[in-house]
C-alpha cells in the first residue's frame, strides 16, 4: 500500500465515497477508488516524491459508516511538548477538506486537558444513503460551542497516545464519536519540527492568530487570492494568503514560502501536506483576506500559529 508512507501521506490525493447503499454504488465506487491512483494530480504528487504507481497497488478498504455525532483529528506530539485534537460537529469530512474552523484542545502528555478553544462550525456534514455526505447548517447555538467535552476529550487523548505507543512514534490520528463511544479511523506517521525563533522585527509588527500546521517560519510577499482563478498570481516564494483551506491548494505548496486561510485546521488534509512538505501555514484565521494588505510583506510562524505583515 503505498499510502501513509512515512515521507508521503497522500493525504486528500484519492478518493472516498459515504453511504453507498446498493452492489452496483460499491463496485463503481471501488473502480472509482483504483482509477484514482492514475489521476494526474495523484501523478504530479508521486513524482514530487519520486515514487510510481508500477510498483504499488490501490487497496480498497469497505467499512461501516460510523454514524459520528462529532469527528475529528489529532496529533500526539506538538513542537511545544503536547498533544492536540481538533473536533466538529458530524462527520470528519468538513475537518479533512478545510471547510470549517474546527475545535482546538490542547492535552498534556497525562492526558489532562489544558485548553478548549470553540472553532466556527456553520454546518456538519452527515450522510445521504447514496448521495455521499450532506451539508447541514447547524444550529446558531452550536456554531461557537465545543463539540467535545472535557472528559471525552481526554478519553480521546489517551487513545491517540496508545496509537503512538503501538507505532513507535508521533502519529495524526482521525477519529469519529457514535452513541457507542469513540472510534479511531486512521493512524499515520507524524513528523514534528522544532519551535523557529522568529526575528525580533517582526514582533513589533500586527499579527492574527490561528491554527498552525505544526511546521516552519516563512517570509514573502503577501498575495490574497479570493478564488482558484487568480493562483497564477502566485509567484515562487510568495505568501498565499487565501479563504478555504482545500486539498485543491495541495498543487500550489512546490512554489509557495507559506500559506494562510481563513477556514480550515491543524488536522486538515491540507494541513498534513503542509506538513511533510516542510510548508508554514496558519489556517483558520479570521478575516484573513481582509485584513491583510495584498502584496505587503507577510511572515508566517506555523509552529506558534501566528502570521504578521509590514504594512
Amino acid at each position: 500500500m503505498i499510502e501513509d508512507l512515512e515521507d508521503a501521506s497522500f493525504a486528500g490525493q484519492f478518493e472516498s465515497f459515504l453511504g453507498l447503499s446498493s452492489t452496483d454504488e460499491m463496485v463503481t465506487a471501488v473502480r472509482a477508488c483504483w482509477a484514482a491512483l492514475r489521476t494526474t494530480d495523484t501523478r504530479r504528487y508521486m513524482e514530487a516524491h519520486e515514487l510510481g504507481p508500477a510498483g504499488t497497488a490501490m487497496a480498497a478498504l469497505i467499512q461501516p459508516l460510523v454514524a459520528a455525532r462529532a469527528s475529528g483529528g489529532g496529533l500526539s506530539r506538538t513542537p511545544d511538548g503536547t498533544t492536540l485534537l481538533s473536533a466538529t460537529w458530524g462527520l470528519g469530512s468538513a475537518i479533512a477538506q478545510g471547510e470549517v474552523v474546527s475545535d482546538r484542545i490542547v492535552v498534556d502528555r497525562s492526558g489532562a486537558v489544558l485548553g478548549i478553544e470553540p472553532g466556527r462550525k456553520d454546518h456538519s456534514d452527515g450522510c445521504s444513503h447514496g448521495l455521499g455526505a450532506k451539508s447541514r447548517p447547524v444550529r446558531a447555538t452550536l456554531v461557537g460551542e465545543p463539540s467535545l467535552g472535557t472528559s471525552d476529550a481526554e478519553e480521546l487523548g489517551r487513545m491517540m497516545l496508545a496509537a503512538e505507543r503501538i507505532r513507535g512514534g508521533p502519529v495524526e490520528i482521525e477519529w469519529a464519536l457514535d452513541d457507542s463511544g469513540f472510534v479511531l479511523l486512521q493512524s499515520r506517521p507524524l513528523h514534528v519540527q522544532p519551535v523557529a525563533v522568529p526575528d525580533e522585527i517582526w514582533l513589533r509588527h500586527p499579527g492574527l492568530k490561528g491554527h498552525p500546521a505544526g511546521v516552519g517560519w516563512g517570509a514573502g510577499r503577501g498575495v490574497v487570492v479570493r478564488c482558484e482563478c487568480e493562483l497564477s498570481r502566485v509567484g515562487p516564494g510568495d505568501i498565499l494568503v487565501t479563504g478555504v483551506a482545500g486539498p485543491a491548494l495541495g498543487q500550489i505548496l512546490p512554489r509557495v514560502g507559506g500559506v494562510v486561510t481563513e477556514l480550515g485546521g491543524s488536522t486538515s488534509h491540507l494541513a498534513a501536506l503542509a506538513r511533510e512538505r516542510g510548508v508554514p501555514m496558519v489556517l483558520g484565521v479570521p478575516g484573513a483576506t481582509r485584513t491583510i494588505p495584498d502584496g505587503a510583506q507577510v511572515a508566517v510562524d506555523g509552529v506558534a500559529g501566528i502570521v504578521r505583515w509590514i504594512r
